[in-house]
């Protein structure tokens, strides 16, 4: 059936087409830096939620009918192929996936980081909301949204004006008046959305918002609970990152004896999947919505949450199994070794500041030897502050490869000032020729800190940050009926390179296209909730030294 062309001034296609951030870029690093300090210290006194409390906001019914299918994604806003990648496939009718076909799901829920590298009305317009818009321009579609830390830096200023005013754009409707919300799904299911602040606390209107929801909750009711981090992975260096999870479950689910057989999150952009052992809770990280790929390779295999402390000695203690991950482990651990490459081909400003910092070390220890233990120092120090802990405190391993990455970077200047000292035209234009070449050096060193890092857990997230793998994207597809909650974690091997607008569609068509069809496929077999996760007596015991040589062979000598 042939269909007007379309308006293509409209409001659907006001967004300029974004490239991939690129996170190691010094105006990067320090902007983010920056925005990211003050809203960690100011966030306690600038915080909008207490704004949000006083705002009426009910739960949202969507609980008519026999069944009900949501699109879960998160971390989206980023460079438009990965992003409109996603956003295209949660937009279509239907899709095909390894012969499932998959309805479009009526509610979309957006797990946090909507938009990178800041928050702000120019990143949400191009990075998220013109690409969203353009995938739905007219199929209706609830929204819902809570915050990550990217949408934080700004205090919430510009996450609100999106998704707590009751705006539209394209399909798309907003209806939340706070930055948390609950949802009621048929057959007595449920979902709770908070927002935790960098993960620091849930402020008083939120917890009494949810105590309300909470009452209409009965014994054997099911709740879906999607937070901003996956806390449960960090519990054996922070025995405490999951407490507010637990305490939240604990004070408002529990009591009404209902239960919480899937947790959903995003902040880490890739796909993992533990169930719990002996139990039915499944913990899903579902981070792939369009930003830099994340590893997969340093998970624990099994982990504990929560876990007894200090502050938490009565505790519960639940153990979950890795089940599956997207990237696998195999070529998660081989993109790592990229680094060598994409890190100085991506990110051309970060060798111009090594370059920079190379050559004002080699001319100081040219000078002398107290020069020389001026840059020993700030070199290793500077070597130390970047192997950060992320999560958890500082142990004596990121002391250990900071002092070692940050004795490489002296030791490169030593050798840079021995080589310039020798030349027979050691003059301005030896330092010129000089200073890109040790720059690429020293920054195939901090490639190799980042590689040797990862495997003891230090600096993952900087070193898949300096990869900017925009593939291997992912988002779910839940489908609540009668017989419970079906989760399809569907993931593309390969975004979406080639576009061509579609001026001829009908009105809810999305308005760009892919020149090649997308391929999506199942990551793992679709999997129900609640259902029992795999016993212990079902996994295989390995000694430590077994299953490492075990893993190291799978990561090196098998293909995906």
């Amino acid at each position: 059936m042939a269909h007007r062309p379309r308006n293509l001034s409209s409001e659907e296609l006001r967004f300029i087409r974004q490239r991939p951030v690129r996170w190691m870029s010094p105006r990067t690093l320090a902007e983010t830096a920056a925005r990211f300090g003050l809203a960690r210290l100011l966030g306690g006194y600038l915080d909008k939620r207490e704004i949000f409390g006083s705002r009426p906001q009910d739960v949202f019914a969507h609980d008519a009918g026999e069944e009900l299918w949501i699109d879960y994604v998160a971390d989206i806003g980023d460079g438009f192929d990965a992003t409109y990648s996603i956003a295209y496939m949660t937009a279509q009718k239907e899709l095909e996936v390894e012969g499932e076909h998959l309805p479009r799901g009526s509610v979309l829920i957006m797990g946090g980081d909507e938009v990178y590298p800041a928050a702000n009305w120019h990143e949400y317009e191009h990075r998220m909301r013109g690409p969203y818009a353009a995938a739905n321009p007219g199929t209706p579609v609830s929204l819902y949204a809570i915050p990550g830390n990217h949408d934080w830096f700004d205090g919430l200023t510009a996450f609100s004006r999106q998704f707590v005013e009751g705006r539209t754009f394209g399909g798309y409707r907003t209806a939340q008046a706070r930055s948390y919300f609950a949802l009621s799904l048929p057959h007595n299911w449920w979902l709770f959305a908070v927002d935790a602040q960098f993960d620091a606390y849930l402020d008083r209107p939120q917890l009494e918002y949810f105590k309300r929801a909470a009452e209409d909750l009965g014994p054997g009711d099911h709740v879906i609970l999607c937070v901003p981090q996956p806390s449960w992975v960090w519990t054996e260096d922070n025995p405490r990152s999951y407490d507010r999870i637990a305490h939240f479950i604990r004070d408002i689910i529990d009591e009404r004896d209902a239960d919480v057989p899937l947790i959903l999150t995003g902040d880490r952009h890739h796909y993992a999947h533990y169930a719990e052992i002996d139990g039915s809770r499944h913990l899903v990280t579902a981070g792939g919505g369009g930003a830099y790929l994340s590893p997969t390779h340093n998970l624990p295999d099994e982990l504990t949450a929560p876990r007894k402390s200090v502050s938490e000695p009565d505790a519960v203690q639940k153990h979950y199994k890795l089940t599956q991950t997207y990237p696998s482990q195999a070529r998660s651990l081989r993109y790592a070794f990229g680094i060598f490459g994409r890190l100085p081909l991506l990110n051309k400003g970060f060798v111009l500041l090594m370059s920079v910092i190379m050559l004002i070390g080699t001319v100081s220890i040219l000078e002398g030897t107290g020069p020389f233990v001026a840059v020993a120092a700030v070199l290793l120090a500077a070597g130390v502050g970047f192997a950060h802990p992320g999560q958890g405190t500082r142990g004596v391993r990121h002391y250990l490869l900071g002092l070692c990455h940050g004795a490489a970077q002296v030791g490169l200047a030593w050798a840079g000032a021995r080589v310039v000292d020798a030349l027979p035209w050691a003059d301005f234009w030896s330092f010129v020729a000089y200073a890109p070449v040790a720059g690429l050096v020293s920054t195939w060193l901090v490639g190799l800190y980042l590689v040797v890092a990862n495997r003891f857990g230090v600096n993952a997230n900087e070193l898949f940050a300096g990869l900017s793998i925009a593939d291997q994207k992912c988002f779910l597809r839940i489908r609540i009926g009668p017989e419970g909650a079906t989760v399809y974690p569907i993931g593309l091997d390969r975004r979406g390179r080639q576009w061509v607008a579609d001026p001829e569609g009908a009105p809810t068509d999305s308005w760009i296209k892919p020149v090649e069809p997308l391929r999506p496929r199942l990551i793992e077999k679709p999997f129900k909730v609640p259902q029992p996760g795999p016993s212990r007596a079902s996994l295989p015991q390995q000694s430590p030294v077994r299953r490492l040589v075990a893993q190291a062979g799978e990561w090196l000598g098998r293909d995906d």
